[in-house]
């Protein structure tokens, strides 16, 4: 008596091929929608600062974290839970002469770039904590990465990013390299080293070069800068 041996037919194969072509084309494209929504994210910090500052002026004629009417005191301008930077010997804290002193990176009362977003969050322009204790004040972006804001010829101790010296610089860290390519495309010209918005290496140094697109590596953490 012959055996017969089981099989799969053509046809039971093609199906399995197909199901498995859906389940891979729906992962990728899931993958895709999360790195757009991740990129998006990034682009709304970024476009969002500007609102912040000129709705701000617009409100109190002043710039925020430069505000010398935030005294601190019950009779300043948001009574005492309002926090104005503390002068030091850098002077960095020069309140009222229109330019927010400090480095984007500060995390010191000393410097009116970590007082900045106290002011607008009293303001009510963002959302954060308002004091300057709270271990989560320091803004962080979709990824973790500290955000920050200071004068783009930075009498904070010469322009960040070599060669750019805007009214203002806001900068992202921690973005990887491909949604930072993205995010260029997005808001600016596609070139990570022109334009207004620049990518630099992520250690913060200052006076950094900006990285041409095909320097900036997919899976790198860099540093997303642009200016206003």
């Amino acid at each position: 008596m012959k055996s017969r041996q089981a099989g799969f037919t053509l046809v039971e194969i093609a199906i399995v091929l197909v199901i498995i072509g859906l389940l891979l084309g729906g992962v990728l494209k899931g993958q895709e929608l999360i790195n757009s929504a991740k990129v998006k994210n990034f682009a709304t910090d970024f476009r969002n600062i500007p609102l912040f500052i000129y709705g701000y002026q617009d409100k109190f004629k002043a710039l925020p974290g430069d505000d010398a009417q935030v005294s601190g005191g019950a009779t300043g301008r948001f009574g005492t839970t309002g926090t104005s930077c503390t002068p030091d010997a850098s002077s960095h804290c020069a309140k009222g002469n229109g330019v927010i002193d400090g480095v984007w990176t500060s995390s010191s009362v000393t410097d009116e770039t970590f007082t900045f977003w106290q002011h607008i969050r009293l303001a009510g322009f963002a959302a954060g904590p308002t004091s300057t204790a709270d271990t989560t004040y320091l803004p962080r972006n979709a990824d973790g990465g500290l955000m920050g804001i200071e004068s783009g010829s930075a009498a904070a101790g010469g322009a960040y990013i070599s060669g750019m010296t805007p009214t203002y610089l806001v900068c992202s860290a921690g973005i990887l390299g491909k949604y930072a390519k993205q995010l260029d495309t997005t808001i600016d010209d596609g070139n990570t080293a022109t334009g207004s918005m620049r990518v630099v290496a992520a250690n913060h140094l200052r006076t950094s070069a900006a990285l041409a697109t095909s320097a900036v590596d997919d899976s790198t953490s860099f540093t997303v800068c642009m200016g206003l």
